[in-house]
């Protein structure tokens, strides 16, 4: 039996699946975790956030928006410090009430675990820098998310 254990170790795994190009929403996905990371503690409160969100803004059930997150994580930890094009993207596909609901989606998961961070408070003026939106749009758009 501890033969085939190691044995099983010691076999090449299956190589990941590629990861899907990314669009808006699953930038819009990896720019939300991006947040959530941003002050090192990846908290309950925002993962459930950002499933609840993903459910609610792309229609899916709570299975579906778990798989989505996990792959906007996986998008998020290859996009390195590229939190401007992940925010280029929605602005290029998206009008412009769309990028502030996007803004106010990024505001609501860094308020859900009640703790507001100097690092997350960049990572969100840095894409709304990106997505082309002003300090009072990320002001009304951050009311909103308090509203929430």
């Amino acid at each position: 039996m501890f033969t085939r254990l190691l044995a099983a170790l010691a076999a090449p795994s299956r190589p990941a699946a590629p990861l899907p190009e990314p669009d808006a929403k699953l930038a819009l996905g990896a720019l939300m975790v991006r947040v959530a990371k941003s002050d090192r503690l990846y908290r309950y409160e925002e993962i459930s956030r950002i499933d609840r969100l993903l459910s609610r803004l792309h229609g899916l059930n709570p299975v579906e928006a778990a798989k989505m997150r996990a792959t906007c994580e996986k998008l998020e930890h290859v996009a390195g410090t590229q939190t401007a094009n992940l925010a280029h993207l929605i602005r290029e596909s998206l009008p412009y009430e769309d990028r502030i609901d996007a803004l106010e989606a990024m505001w609501e998961v860094m308020l859900s675990d009640n703790v507001s961070t100097d690092e997350e408070r960049a990572v969100i003026a840095a894409a709304q820098e990106a997505l082309g939106l002003s300090d009072a749009d990320s002001d009304s758009a951050r009311v909103r998310a308090e509203a929430q």
